[in-house]
């Protein structure tokens, strides 16, 4: 399960990296940068209605491979108190020893 998990979400990675790549810009970029696209910055980003949600779904599937493996990983190194000792074998019970009977006339 965590292979499959893992393999998922280096798919992930990298299919994101590629469809974010692929995207167009909408403005010419940032004002500091000498471009005229400052206050696109927090605007609805560009391209095509199915690559919006193609990046959607991948992002959303990174995130929650990431969860599942952060999980996993967790999981896997806890161990139960008692199974880290053997089971110790006790003597049989013994009956508390009798103490010697005093000598008559005392």
């Amino acid at each position: 399960m965590y292979n499959f998990t893992l393999f998922l979400h280096v798919a992930a990675c990298l299919f994101l990296i590629l469809v974010v790549l692929l995207q167009s810009g909408k403005g010419g970029g940032l004002a500091i940068f000498g471009g005229g696209g400052g206050e696109q910055l927090f605007s609805a980003p560009s391209g095509s209605s199915f690559i919006r949600k193609l990046t959607l779904g991948l992002a959303a599937t990174f995130a929650i491979t990431s969860l599942f493996l952060t999980l996993m990983s967790l999981r896997s190194g806890m161990r139960s108190v008692t199974t880290q000792y053997p089971p110790q074998q006790q003597a049989p019970a013994q009956a508390p020893a009798q103490p010697a009977p005093a000598p008559p006339g005392q």
